[in-house]
């Protein structure tokens, strides 16, 4: 059955893929072709941003179309717990977000894969409003379910279980499972890879992390392929979730909801260092240079938004909840505060979208841009960046051109008020 009322959403959100870690990026390590195709179906984003340099602020932020300060989570969920004191655990079951906004709405939603925006059980995805869940809380052995320090990390609804399978297969099958369903029915998949995140196994590897177990240490975290097969076992893992994505498309078009189905892919934040290279840009995960939040990302939807399209235009995680709004007539949530933007028009017709100044902050470390300019804090220094002629951040303007910075500094200032956490 082909319903024309209501899309059908994918969001399919990759753990710590680099910027040009997909061949369609410029990659001549990795192939890619499901991906490749994919992006080429629709729009392929050059300037798409996390919203964190980690992965719990950009999955805070993605579920709420807002900064995550708002909700606590400038920081990993370890941290936000530590920093915020006693009583938070985790993002509240009142929190707006897309989960809840469209189950209220005649959506089947489902959330599979990586939460690591509150202690499960006490905060799932089922507690803020989705109607199924599957997956983890933080992190796990691609193989055993086990985490790095030996605890059953892999939970059905709000119990601990044991399931077999490669992780990211064992996501994407969970994902068939859903679409097959929920076919005769508009549904959101959210579904939130564990790939290409460490330990860096490959399909054909043993798992590293077994019960009673403590591989927390550096480097045991890393996996046993670490140092001299990591890159190797990575590869073979962005090749997988590459397969992944394809089996989703695949399974869209037997069922002929292709032309009605809006599929969204990105990354939580930049590549780790360790075993991929973010060149032009500067650094990678865990910093505020562009390679630890410009990511990979496209938006398909065939036969609505326009395939073969590339854009320029700066974009956010934060922007994909009211984008999906728009593009699904779904009304958006009273008494919310959106920071993100409505991207439909742009999606649709190449409409430019508004200048805006953003932002980012991970403890000590902030930025934030306006149009080409980006001003940066980290490692206790302060840079001034022209991206237009310098993507790479190699030339630092902070002496030349100090009017620009402090401008800068002070429009971030008003944004750290607004958006503190608790008000």
């Amino acid at each position: 059955m082909i319903r024309k009322d209501k899309p059908n959403i994918v969001i399919f959100l990759s753990d710590d893929l680099g910027y040009n870690d997909l061949s369609c990026y410029s990659s001549a390590i990795h192939h890619t072709p499901n991906i490749d195709r994919l992006a080429g179906e629709g729009v392929r984003f050059t300037d798409f941003h996390s919203n964190g340099c980690m992965c719990s602020p950009t999955r805070a932020a993605l579920l709420t179309g807002s900064y995550q300060q708002r909700c606590g989570f400038e920081l990993m969920l370890d941290k936000a717990i530590e920093r915020n004191g006693p009583g938070f655990t985790g993002m509240s079951s009142e929190t707006v977000n897309f989960g809840r906004t469209f189950s209220e709405n005649g959506y089947a939603t489902s959330f599979l894969g990586k939460f690591h925006t509150g202690e499960i059980p006490e905060h799932s995805p089922l507690k803020i409003g989705f109607q199924e869940f599957r997956g983890i809380g933080g992190g796990m052995d691609h193989h055993s379910r086990y985490d790095r320090h030996g605890h059953l990390t892999w939970w059905v609804g709000e119990e601990r279980a044991e399931e077999s399978g490669y992780a990211t297969d064992l996501i994407t099958d969970h994902g068939l499972r859903f679409i097959e369903e929920h076919q005769d029915e508009p549904f959101l998949l959210y579904l939130a890879d564990w790939c290409v995140h460490f330990p860096w196994q490959g399909p054909d590897d043993p798992a590293d992390f077994a019960p009673g177990v403590d591989n927390s240490a550096v480097p045991d975290k890393w996996g046993s392929q670490y140092p001299d097969e990591h890159k190797r076992a990575y590869a073979e893992m962005v090749e997988a979730q590459d397969r992944n994505v394809g089996r989703i498309a695949a399974k869209l078009k037997e069922l002929e909801l292709d032309s009605n189905t809006i599929l969204i892919f990105a990354s939580d934040n930049g590549g780790n260092r360790m075993v991929t290279d973010n060149q032009p840009l500067r650094a990678g995960k865990s910093s505020i240079f562009e390679g630890g939040h410009r990511v990979p990302a496209f938006c398909r939807w065939p036969g609505t938004i326009q395939s073969g399209k590339v854009s320029d235009e700066t974009v956010m995680t934060m922007d994909v909840f009211p984008t999906i709004l728009s593009l699904t007539g779904v009304e958006a949530p009273r008494h919310h505060t959106f920071d993100g933007i409505d991207i439909s028009n742009h999606l649709l017709s190449g409409t430019s979208l508004p200048e805006r100044p953003l932002f980012w902050r991970y403890g000590p470390k902030a930025a934030v841009r306006s149009g080409k300019w980006k001003y940066v804090y980290e490692d206790e220094k302060e840079f001034l960046f022209d991206l237009l002629s310098d993507i790479g951040e190699e030339n630092n303007l902070i002496s030349t051109r100090p009017e620009i910075a402090e401008g800068l500094k002070k429009e971030m200032e008003q944004w750290a008020e607004d958006v503190a956490y608790p008000k």
